[in-house]
């Protein structure tokens, strides 16, 4: 398990008050083990599974969690997905943030396949966005990826993205794209953000490589996918803006290469998840 997620469950423990549980700490004894099983209420895809595994064991390592369905995999309503055992009490004061984790993360999982199974046999691959729920990038990220995603930049370091503002900034497209590939090199990516024709046909003579088409509707969009192609270039080309489920599709088959979906991270649904124990309650022996 990365540190980072590890770190990121002990603040919400803390933040949950696990230490001092004053209802299960004051009315379940110590030796009181319980066992149950982590139960799916909806078709879905599974993410976190592991995250909420990690948060039982920061809590106690003692107890024991059977991962039966791994992430990425498709579920449905009525699978169990885990198995558990363990001190009642530690269990009890681990349960909601493990299930905060499960459930959201198999969310945008299952938002995320949801998109991808809508660009089958096509070229095109569903992108995330840096849209993501502050502080748990990492996680959200993983869940993408546990959907058939792809991720694409983690954050403002790690590639150029050039946008209006930033052009509005500098003068011109050349010269923004001239400047960051000074900066940064052949190394890392230049990505440079067109809402037009005359900025697309501008940013086609750049060093960038990737433009992306923001916000533009799918009849301009192939006719620049078509110029692209008359003057034989390698740059990729990403649709932004609007991508909605219902619209993806239409969009993949014009030729673009990927399909950033903000909707992924900030708009999905968490999967229904519960975990039910049995009434076998015993004590240590």
């Amino acid at each position: 398990m990365d540190k980072k997620i590890t770190e990121l469950i002990k603040m919400a423990l803390i933040e949950d008050g696990y230490e001092n549980d004053v209802t299960t700490l004051n009315l379940v004894d110590k030796d009181v083990m319980l066992s149950g099983s982590f139960i799916v209420k909806a078709t879905g895809v599974v993410s976190g599974i592991d995250v909420a595994k990690e948060v039982f064991r920061v809590v106690n390592p003692k107890i024991k969690m059977q991962i039966l369905k791994e992430n990425g995999t498709f579920v449905n309503r009525g699978d169990v997905i885990a198995s558990i055992e363990g001190p009642m009490r530690d269990i009890l004061r681990g349960e909601r943030v493990a299930l905060n984790f499960l459930q959201r993360m198999s969310g945008i999982a299952a938002t995320t396949a949801k998109f991808v199974q809508e660009l089958a046999e096509t070229n095109c691959k569903i992108l995330d966005t840096r849209k993501t729920t502050p502080l748990l990038r990492i996680l959200e990220r993983q869940a993408v990826r546990d959907g058939g995603g792809t991720n694409h930049r983690y954050n403002l370091s790690d590639q150029v993205l050039i946008k209006d503002n930033h052009i509005a900034a500098v003068g011109s497209i050349t010269k923004t794209v001239e400047m960051a590939r000074k900066a940064v090199g052949k190394a890392m990516k230049v990505e440079i953000e067109v809402e037009t024709k005359e900025e697309f046909l501008e940013a086609l003579n750049t060093s960038a490589d990737i433009i992306m088409l923001d916000n533009m509707n799918n009849e301009l969009m192939k006719e620049l996918v078509e110029i692209k192609k008359t003057v034989h270039s390698d740059k990729k080309l990403e649709a932004s803006g609007n991508m909605e489920l219902k619209r993806v599709r239409s969009v993949a088959l014009i030729g673009v290469d990927y399909i950033s979906v903000g909707a992924l991270t900030h708009s999905y649904k968490s999967l229904d998840i519960s975990l039910k124990f049995y009434k076998n309650f015993t004590k240590k022996n």
